[in-house]
């Protein structure tokens, strides 16, 4: 797989969104530098993000590289990534927990938070997002996107429904448990990101899920000033 970076020099559309991004921050402002470079870094950040998510077909993914810091920054935000992504393998079974850029994905199966064409947590399934929650508590600079997916069975409406009600479903409890709501955004995306066929049982088992992006929040961007 190639690497953000290497991505972006090679995607012509990223790199347009990042001039322009910039462009558009820096027209006709009087700012400071240290204003224009946070501000910069919002706004191309923001539009890498919706760019590279159409690209890959993962909004998760997107937001994660969209939040990409580099150099010092990075290198700090990203041992802080590489540990807590170790503790939460070991901390959530059967959940799929990958390192992306300087962010995290985990990914939980929809069978293994919710019953069949529900929005309920699932009792059983709770202890996972506790330890999800503990882990976000621990790492306090960070923000989250979490994003519900659904197969393509029914209408494409109800599927929209059906994921974003998840996603929310998601985020409430993890607030329940202590996590800032300020910290967290939700997106249903429905049928609309395939992970695998829908022709087959497994491939819509797979489509089914919740996926969670860690990224470092805007304070640990920029330094927290």
């Amino acid at each position: 797989m190639r690497s953000i970076y290497s991505f972006i020099r090679h995607s012509p559309r990223i790199r347009t969104a990042m001039v322009l991004a910039v462009a558009v921050t820096f027209t006709g402002c009087a700012w400071s530098n240290k204003a224009k470079g946070t501000a910069a870094g919002t706004v191309a950040g923001a539009a890498v993000g919706g760019v590279i998510g159409n690209q890959t077909g993962s909004t998760a993914r997107g937001a994660i590289i969209g939040a990409v810091v580099g150099g010092a920054a990075g290198a700090v935000i990203g041992h802080q990534m590489d540990q807590q992504a170790k503790e939460l393998k070991v901390e959530i079974p059967g959940a799929v927990v990958e390192r992306v850029g300087e962010g995290i994905q985990v990914t939980f199966s929809s069978g293994l938070l919710f019953h069949f064409d529900s929005d309920a947590i699932l009792p059983a399934s709770a202890a996972n997002l506790q330890s999800l929650a503990a882990s976000l508590k621990k790492y306090s600079d960070t923000d989250l996107l979490i994003v519900g997916h659904t197969d393509s069975s029914g209408s494409t409406d109800y599927n929209q429904s059906l994921s974003t009600r998840r996603s929310n479903a998601a985020s409430g409890y993890l607030a329940s448990q202590g996590v800032s709501a300020n910290r967290m955004r939700t997106s249903g995306m429905g049928e609309m990101e395939p992970l695998a066929t829908n022709e087959t049982e497994a491939g819509r088992q797979a489509n089914r899920r919740i996926e969670v992006a860690i990224f470092a929040s805007a304070a640990a961007r920029t330094g927290g000033q």
